[in-house]
């Protein structure tokens, strides 16, 4: 693994893994925008149900949760892990304690890994996936993004990611700069959406138990009192991707702590609110992909304290 290990090096040296492009040395201990040094930090491995029918399957998803975020989203559900200003749940990893843990859930039956919010550690990404391999695992790899991506970051894990499954937050520069800190976030995820379109195209593949083992399915969260963003962006992509690409319309949506006195994004999004965007989604034609019942934010609540996130103790 020491080729591995100089390609990591490198990638950090002059860190532009996101489009922030800080050109930090993170091996050297220097902090970008998302805070992270050249260690590999992880907040969570677990197995994740709750995902797209598609990315679950039957028996659920070996999701890697990483810390930090190329992306402040104000209302981000998983704040516990995602703040760049404060502390937060994390845990540092060898190469070697991370693909034990990992193969620890393969070989439960678990099909497919899923690195969540990936991007600022995409160098150990590559070098987890190839190291499996070596292994003699060969998961489905899904790489679950918040499309705040620079392309030619994309490119080099195509061959290595499986499923790309891509948020598109905004279109309007005001809610991307305001809600997120990304006033360019439109500019680059329409880039990044076309670039796995490349790699991917319409089609997800699926195995004979339902479960997705090639494609792209766009994500987008409808956010209370911004519908009218929500129908540009499934205008976008009906114009420039196709109206067969995979959708997975979110009604999730909750007010964190940190939103609860927002004045458009302390409330829950509303019946009509969501209804009008699947009508929306409709009427341009898109017939793959999902929708959700409103009481499925109750389920998206994870507490990253808890050795599992996503599910009760009790």
């Amino acid at each position: 693994m020491e080729s591995e290990n100089r390609v990591t090096m490198m990638e950090y040296e002059e860190c532009m893994l996101c489009p922030r492009n800080c050109r930090v040395n993170r091996n050297a201990g220097e902090l970008g925008y998302c805070m992270s040094d050249a260690e590999l930090q992880i907040s969570s491995i677990c197995i994740h149900r709750g995902e797209e029918p598609a990315i679950s399957g039957n028996k659920g998803i070996c999701n890697v949760f990483f810390p930090r975020c190329t992306m402040q989203c104000i209302f981000c559900q998983n704040h516990q892990i995602s703040r760049n200003s404060s502390n937060i749940i994390t845990k540092q990893y060898t190469l070697e304690s991370a693909v034990e843990e990992i193969i620890k859930y393969l070989d439960q039956g678990i099909e497919a890994v899923g690195f969540v919010t990936p991007t600022h550690f995409s160098p150990h990404i590559k070098a987890v996936i190839r190291t499996l391999h070596d292994r003699n695992y060969f998961p489905v790899v899904v790489y679950n993004t918040n499309g705040y991506e620079n392309v030619n970051v994309l490119q080099q894990l195509e061959g290595l990611v499986d499923v790309y499954l891509p948020d598109f937050k905004y279109l309007d520069r005001r809610l991307a700069l305001e809600y997120s800190d990304a006033a360019d976030y439109p500019d680059v995820v329409v880039k990044a959406v076309l670039e796995m379109y490349r790699q991917k195209g319409n089609k997800v593949i699926l195995n004979e138990r339902g479960q997705a083992v090639s494609g792209l399915i766009i994500r987008h969260l409808v956010l209370p009192g911004n519908i009218t963003d929500s129908r540009d962006i499934l205008k976008w992509i009906a114009a420039n991707l196709t109206d067969s690409v995979f959708i997975s319309l979110m009604a999730q949506y909750y007010p964190t702590i940190h939103v609860s006195d927002h004045p458009v994004l302390g409330r829950f999004l509303t019946v009509a609110e969501y209804l009008e965007t699947v009508n929306q989604l409709e009427d341009l034609g898109f017939y793959n992909g999902w929708i959700q019942e409103l009481e499925s934010r109750q389920n998206y609540r994870p507490d990253f304290e808890m050795s599992h996130p996503f599910e009760d103790p009790k």
